[in-house]
C-alpha cells in the first residue's frame, strides 16, 4: 500500500526526519491560505498521486505569489497526471501539497527497501539525487552505494557513517545523519515497510538536512497491524478492479489481454496464464480464487472480471483439493444465471468429486464448454476468444 507525499512526511516528522513545512489542500482558495499561513515568497505546489516523475509531468510548480499559487493548485486539481509510472491512463489530483520553498545545495538520494534475495533491508544512497536518479542507476551503478543491515544487529553506526562519507557530508551534516538514519531505519521497521525513499534529500544553504521528498510503501500482508496506515489508503490511487477484488479476498491483478482468468492457486493461475499465451491468446487479468473458494466467491469473481470490458472470453481452471469441485460448478452455474454472461465461458475441473461437477455443467442447460485438460482448455478459450 503507497502512502502519499504529505501522509509519508507526517511520519517523518513523528519519527524526526527534518521535512519542510506544508499543508495538504483540495482548492486553490486553500492553497492559497495555506501558502498565507506557511509565510515566505516561494511555495512548491506539489500534485498528491501515488506515483514518481510528477515533475517531469508538469505535478510539481513553484509559486512567488498568491496568484501563482492559486493558478498552479487549479491546474492540477480534478485533473488526472500521467507519468512513466502511472500507465497512459494517469492518476487523479485530488489534492496538492502547498509546501515552503528550500534553498537547494545539494541533491542526495537515500532508500531503505527490502532486499528478498539477502532477507536483509538494504539502504541505498547516491550523491546524484533528483529527477534523473533512473539514468544514474542505468548508466553508472557504481555511483550508487548500497548497505545491507542484519536484521537481529540492526543498523549499526559505522554503517551509517559509511554512507554519509559516500555522500561526501561534512562533519556537522554527518552529526545529522547519524540519528537521521537510525530514525529512518526505525520506521522502516514498525510501519512494517517495504519501501522508504527519498530523493531528494538535501543539503540547504544552512548546511542543513532535509527530506524535500517522501516515498513510503507498505507491505500489504502487514496491513492487518497497522490499522492506523491502513486508514490513510486512498482508493482512488488504485485501480479500481484491483481494490474490488481486495475487498473479497481475491488475489487480482489487471492485464492489457481479452481472455480472463479465475484459477485457485498463484502458481496454477501464472500456468494458465503461460498456456493461453502459448497457443496465441493474451490473458486479460491474474486471479487467484483462493484455496478455499466458495460458490458466492466464485460469483464475486465473475463479476469482477466481467467489469473489465475487453473480455471477450473466460477461462475457469480449478484444481478441488480443499474446494470440492461441485461447490465450484454450482458456483460458475449461480453466477452465469445471475449476471447474463454473454462471453463464452470455458471450465476445466479437476480433483475432489470432478465427475459430479462436470454432470452438474452439463445438465444446467447453459452455454459452458467443458475441457478435459489444461492444454484442450485453453485452446478451446482461444479459439472461443
Amino acid at each position: 500500500m503507497n502512502l502519499h507525499e504529505y501522509q509519508a512526511k507526517q511520519l517523518f516528522s513523528k519519527y524526526g526526519v527534518p521535512v519542510p513545512e506544508g499543508q495538504v489542500v483540495s482548492t486553490p482558495a486553500e492553497a492559497i491560505a495555506a501558502a498565507e499561513f506557511l509565510g515566505g515568497d516561494l511555495w512548491v505546489i506539489k500534485a498528491q498521486v501515488h506515483a514518481g516523475g510528477r515533475g517531469k509531468a508538469g505535478g510539481v510548480k513553484l509559486a512567488r505569489n498568491a496568484t501563482e499559487v492559486s493558478e498552479a493548485a487549479e491546474a492540477m486539481l480534478g485533473q488526472r497526471l500521467t507519468t512513466k509510472q502511472t500507465g497512459a491512463e494517469g492518476l487523479p489530483i485530488n489534492q496538492v501539497f502547498v509546501e515552503a520553498g528550500s534553498s537547494i545545495e545539494r541533491e542526495l538520494y537515500l532508500s531503505l527497501l527490502v532486499d528478498r534475495s539477502r532477507e536483509r533491508i538494504a539502504i541505498m544512497a547516491s550523491q546524484d539525487g533528483g529527477m534523473d536518479i533512473e539514468e544514474v542507476a542505468a548508466n553508472t551503478p557504481e555511483r550508487i552505494i548500497t548497505v545491507a543491515v542484519h536484521p537481529a544487529a540492526g543498523l549499526q553506526p559505522f554503517q551509517a557513517r559509511q554512507l554519509g562519507f559516500a555522500l561526501e557530508l561534512d562533519s556537522a551534516q554527518m552529526k545529522q545523519f547519524a540519528p537521521l538514519m537510525q530514525n529512518l531505519y526505525r520506521l522502516f521497521c514498525e510501519s512494517d515497510a517495504s519501501l522508504i525513499e527519498i530523493n531528494p534529500l538535501i543539503v540547504n544553504t544552512d548546511g542543513d538536512l532535509v527530506a524535500l521528498d517522501a516515498k513510503i510503501n507498505i507491505e500489504a500482508n502487514a496491513l492487518f497491524r497497522q490499522p492506523d496506515l491502513l486508514a490513510q489508503r486512498d482508493p482512488s490511487q488504485e485501480d479500481p478492479m484491483e481494490y474490488s477484488a481486495a475487498e473479497h479476498d481475491l488475489n487480482y491483478v489487471s492485464l492489457d489481454g481479452n481472455i480472463a482468468c479465475m484459477v485457485n492457486g498463484a502458481g496454477l493461475a501464472m500456468a494458465t496464464m503461460d498456456l493461453i499465451k502459448l497457443h496465441g491468446g493474451e490473458p486479460a487479468n491474474f486471479l487467484d480464487v483462493g484455496g478455499g473458494a466458495t460458490p458466492d466467491r466464485v460469483a464475486a469473481a465473475f463479476k469482477l472480471i466481467l467489469s473489465n470490458s475487453a473480455v471477450e472470453a473466460i477461462l475457469v481452471n480449478i484444481f478441488g483439493g480443499i474446494v470440492r469441485c461441485d461447490d465450484i460448478a454450482n458456483g460458475i452455474i449461480q453466477a452465469v444465471r445471475d449476471i447474463d454472461i454473454t462471453v463464452p465461458v470455458v471450465v476445466r475441473l479437476e480433483g475432489t468429486n470432478v465427475e459430479a461437477g462436470k454432470t452438474l455443467l452439463a445438465e444446467s442447460g447453459l452455454d459452458i464448454t467443458t475441457a478435459d485438460d489444461l492444454t484442450d482448455a485453453a485452446r478451446k478459450v482461444v479459439a472461443a476468444a
